[in-house]
């Protein structure tokens, strides 16, 4: 259903050749840029040789004002002069590193990285010697010299592999192109083991070409590959090994590179699914997947009958995306009815669109439609298995697609189907209330009419999302009580309702159960205590999302960070930090997952989507709905409301048959004013026809009091009223004996 097209084109123009030209204009830039700053290469050697010197005496503040002199004179990004304007291109400062003492040089950036005044110039310098290393191993000229190496001297294979290494996967266009050409026996030998001995660096360009290739360098590859022992080759060997129009010799080959890595070949495994799961794997974004851990761009490699390897960089922040989406389409064409596959491709096409840099055009996928338009024509099916992931990962964003996605293709069978298990019901309970209120609405629209599991959370979900529109509730857990209040005071700050403290989330299970969400958990406890509340409010319904600060002590920090540093849900502040830090921190953390406060617009437009889903699932009478769950809620929501919201809410509370909506209803009525009176007096007058005369006494009395006043119309409506609520005759003399209405 969804395969490659415009994007398959954009790929074969990012050839070896073009790769290869673009790092060569890099070098011949850096190469010119050389001779003008000549003349400044003496400060330049002394800013180096004292940031080392001062760190090595621990004068940190000397330290760093040569350090910071020396990035600033670095071309961007790691520094601020352009390379025609002076700046020291990364390929001259690799020389000029290289030009002094290289281990002393090392040893002191390692000191300076644990010396808080020093640590962020000193890593900095750190990266630059490092991207400049690999720049210029990557250099096809420099490639094209070091793969002759590998049929030189001892000395000279010793170096040309270990530059080839550092080349990695830049190296294998050239790699492949001299193993292919099979002219030199030795020169083919070394390229062998050397694709070995890079390991998972050889893996995705082999397995890229693998199926493209004739069938002897098939056989190769597939050795290879074998050789390597990755797990990652395997969708790509099996789908070899099951090929109808693969040869025996060419399967035999594939199948035994099979053994080597997975102990054993299964003759019935599924390729699909394979590939399927590494997608998976791509998609959680597993560091032995990533070739080039904290750099800028990574690469996608494919092989063209008639051409060559290719490879298309692109920015890591959507690399993972693209490359499980590439694995589901690969799944997808071995068994085109994978579900999960295509769960999987509209997933990361929506991550892939979250995550894409502003300003950034993507060569791959760049071009699709909005992934929306992808996710409601694959149907409500894999919508329901895209919520569960997205459940599964605490995505709030993707879960607040993938229900809108579901509310615009599917109906009430769909909605409660058990196909996928039931995540649009499971959504009722995660802690976020975007994602509670955006479910609650989609199962209303659908408006079931057989009762199911769960269907008794969404008439409160609506209700609350009137009365607590925009409100955001947080947790405080500490052992001082001082310190407790002092940071519930910086939430309240900063807009939220804090429940009152307490030592843990044992003690505090009342007042979080009796809140409408909980959408901050901010913890002070000793270490093993934190590691516990983040354990028990993982394993909670209603907090296994919920976001967490956790202040904890510059002794407890590491292991925490070790355990939870991933976890986009947690944020680590260390004790003793700012009003203002800590502030920071929850910002931070509660925009990564989607968890701002709603602005007054979404709150409004919350308030007005969920009264209209209440007013009409009172209408159609749902079985399966009780309207009247909601009357607490709204009742308590009409005293404070006004114009147009309470009209909303009066006409949801009208269609509501109990003493407590018509009573609120009936208050609301007589606090109004004007225009607003007369839409009230109506939509009391129709609760009163449906259910009949539910007011007390007091209330009739204030009703019956207004009668004759006003306008000729509100007077009438004032009437009409008192007619529904069918009162005893000497109501009616009260008319007569009413003052005449003021003419018009």
């Amino acid at each position: 259903m969804i395969l490659k097209t415009k994007e398959m084109n954009v790929a074969r123009s990012f050839s070896r050749n073009r790769i290869s030209k673009t790092l060569g204009v890099l070098v011949a830039s850096m190469t010119l840029s050389m001779s003008a700053m000549a003349a400044d290469a003496p400060k330049d050697n002394e800013l180096l040789r004292d940031y080392v010197h001062y760190v090595r005496i621990a004068r940190y503040d000397l330290a760093l004002s040569n350090a910071q002199a020396m990035l600033d004179r670095l071309v961007p990004p790691f520094g601020k002069t352009e390379a025609d304007k002076g700046g020291i291109t990364l390929s001259a400062f690799v020389k000029l590193v290289d030009a002094g003492d290289v281990p002393r040089f090392e040893e002191s950036v390692a000191r300076g990285m644990r010396v808080a005044e020093v640590e962020l110039v000193s890593a900095k310098l750190l990266a630059a010697y490092e991207q400049g290393k690999r720049d210029e191993a990557r250099v096809a000229d420099n490639v094209t010299k070091n793969i002759q190496l590998l049929v030189g001297t001892s000395r000279q294979r010793l170096v040309g592999r270990e530059r080839l290494i550092a080349a990695g996967e830049y190296a294998m266009p050239q790699l492949l192109e001299n193993l292919t050409r099979n002219q030199d026996a030795a020169l083919s030998t070394e390229i062998r083991k050397l694709m070995v001995d890079m390991g998972r660096q050889s893996v995705a360009p082999l397995t890229a070409a693998l199926p493209a290739v004739e069938s002897k360098l098939q056989e190769t590859l597939a050795g290879i590959l074998g050789d390597i022992r990755y797990k990652a080759a395997l969708p790509a060997l099996y789908e070899l090994a099951l090929s109808p129009s693969a040869g025996a010799s060419t399967k035999k080959a594939a199948s035994d590179a099979i053994a080597k890595i997975d102990r054993a070949f299964d003759s019935q495994m599924d390729a699909s699914l394979l590939f399927e799961n590494l997608g998976d794997d791509y998609y959680s974004q597993l560091e032995s997947l990533t070739s080039f851990p904290r750099e800028n761009m990574q690469l996608v490699w494919d092989f063209f009958p008639g051409g060559s390897l290719t490879a298309t960089p692109v920015r890591s922040e959507i690399f993972h995306e693209i490359m499980a989406m590439r694995m589901s389409e690969r799944a997808l064409r071995l068994r085109a009815g994978n579900r999960e596959a295509t769960a999987l491709w509209v997933a990361a096409n929506f991550r892939r669109e979250f995550d894409t840099p502003a300003e950034y055009k993507s060569p791959l996928f760049g071009s699709l439609r909005d992934a929306m338009y992808y996710s409601v024509s694959a149907g409500p099916s894999i919508s329901q298995r895209v919520l569960a992931r997205a459940l599964k990962t605490r995505d709030t964003a993707l879960a607040l697609k993938a229900i809108n996605a579901l509310s615009q293709t599917a109906g009430a069978s769909a909605l409660a189907s058990a196909d996928v298990g039931r995540p649009l019901l499971d959504a009722l309970l995660y802690p976020n209330r975007r994602v509670q209120n955006e479910a609650a609405l989609a199962l209303a629209a659908a408006n079931p009419q057989s009762t199911f599991e769960g269907s008794d959370r969404v008439v409160p979900i609506l209700a609350g999302a009137v009365r607590d529109a925009g409100a955001r509730f947080a947790v405080v857990v500490g052992a001082n009580p001082e310190a407790s209040n002092s940071i519930a005071g910086v939430l309240r700050t900063a807009g939220f309702t804090v429940l009152p403290p307490g030592r843990s989330l044992s003690e505090l299970a009342e007042p979080i159960a009796g809140a409408p969400g909980v959408d901050l958990i901010v913890s002070m406890l000793p270490g093993n205590a934190t590691r516990e509340l983040i354990a028990q409010s993982r394993s909670s319904t209603r907090l296994l999302a919920t976001p967490i600060v956790a202040i904890v002590s510059e002794l407890a920090e590491p292991d925490l960070r070790a355990m939870h540093g991933r976890d986009s849900t947690i944020a680590l502040v260390r004790e003793g930090s700012q009003p203002a830090q800590i502030a920071q921190a929850t910002s931070n953390l509660l925009s990564k997952n989607a968890g701002d406060a709603l602005t007054a617009d979404e709150a409004a437009a919350y308030q007005t989507r969920a009264l209209a889903a209440l007013r009409d699932l009172a209408i159609a009478n749902t079985p399966v709905f009780n309207v009247g769950d909601s009357t607490l809620p709204l009742a308590g929501s009409i005293e404070n409301a006004k114009g147009k919201l309470r009209e909303q809410i009066g006409e949801v509370l009208a269609r509501i048959g109990s003493k407590r909506a018509q009573s609120a209803l009936a208050e609301a009525t007589l606090a109004a004013e004007g225009d607003e009176m007369l839409a009230m007096i109506n939509k009391l007058t129709g609760s009163a026809k449906r259910f009949g005369n539910l007011l007390d006494d007091r209330q009739v009395k204030r009703l019956t009091d207004m009668a004759g006043k006003g306008s000729d119309e509100q007077a009438t409506a004032v009437a009409a009223l008192i007619g529904a609520l069918n009162l005893s005759n000497d109501s009616f003399l009260s008319l007569l004996a009413a003052p005449e209405a003021p003419k018009q």
